[in-house]
């Protein structure tokens, strides 16, 4: 399928995963990297009915604190079924008296984060992409078909920074934690979650904690409703004098990204984008270099991504 960028995902849609190459091609480097279409929402390799649509638990974020001890996780997790989810970044909702106000968290970026790559530059310069950790399985319809491979994004205790987005009341003696996407950051805990064959699960597991490196503004409530699947979702807008968001540099390139995705697309692209539910976003920067990058990853000259069949 033709991919196209989505500002206001959620399970069941699809987006772009890293993955080891061996997973797909036994005689491959497990080091080596290939870039797959796969849903969000995990299916277990046992589970038994013909319809996925009838599991009866979501699988859309799986906690680190027990995906050893769940069987929808545990057997794909301890075969080095790891996979890099990969978004500009993610919504979070602040319950306040009235109502919900959504933030959108991602890596800082740097200064030249929206500069176009010199002619023949293969190395990404654009917009730092926020790599999540997630876990992947592949099921086959037990009458027989095309393999579905589909992911869980693994979550975390909400860092100290964004812990006041995720504040919740205690009760019952017992307080509950807000959880958060459990973030890779940099290319040496990528490498180490996505080679199991080097690196087994116990050592990756040890990846898996909350980070600060991670910035943030809010957003408007716009975001709020699934029909709305627009680059405005993410545009930075302040609180009001009492809690004034002063303009940061991630926050400006944010901005000025918006401002040229917009110039550069047509309105009525935007209309015909897929309408998702709200949680996490998964997009690439609207930049002519990144589409076309992107078009390469996912085959788009040849066999797309989304029809692989069992390596």
């Amino acid at each position: 399928e033709r991919y196209r960028p989505s500002y206001n995902k959620g399970p069941q849609s699809s987006g772009p995963v890293l993955l080891s190459r061996r997973h797909l091609q036994q005689d491959a480097d497990s080091s080596e990297r290939v870039l797959m279409d796969m849903r969000w929402g995990l299916v277990p390799s046992w589970f038994k009915k013909d319809d996925p649509s009838k599991m009866q638990f979501n699988t859309s974020n799986c906690r680190s604190d027990t995906m050893l001890k769940k069987s929808s996780y545990k057997g794909a997790l301890l075969k080095g079924k790891r996979c890099v989810v990969l978004a500009d970044g993610f919504y979070e909702w602040q319950q306040l008296s009235g109502g919900k106000q959504p933030y959108f968290i991602y890596f800082p970026q740097t200064k030249d984060a929206m500069a176009e790559g010199k002619e023949g530059d293969e190395e990404w310069r654009g917009w730092r992409l926020l790599t999540m950790a997630g876990i992947f399985d592949c099921w086959e319809p037990p009458a027989g078909g095309e393999m579905l491979y589909t992911y869980t994004i693994i979550t975390v205790d909400a860092s100290k920074d964004v812990s006041f987005i995720h504040h919740r009341q205690v009760r019952a003696g017992k307080g509950a934690a807000g959880q958060m996407p459990a973030i890779l950051d940099g290319d040496e805990a990528i490498r180490k979650w996505l080679d199991f064959a080097e690196v087994p699960t116990q050592e990756a597991v040890k990846l898996i904690q909350p980070t600060e490196n991670i910035v943030f503004h809010p957003v408007s409530t716009f975001v709020n409703s699934v029909r709305n699947n627009t680059p405005e979702c993410l545009a930075p807008i302040e609180l009001g004098a009492k809690k004034e968001v002063k303009a940061t540099p991630s926050s400006k390139a944010m901005l000025g990204w918006l401002k040229s995705s917009q110039e550069g697309s047509p309105q009525k692209k935007e209309n015909d984008l897929p309408r998702w539910t709200s949680q996490f976003i998964h997009s690439p920067s609207p930049k002519k270099t990144s589409a076309d990058i992107l078009q390469q990853w996912l085959g788009k000259e040849g066999e797309p991504a989304a029809k692989k069949r069992k390596a």
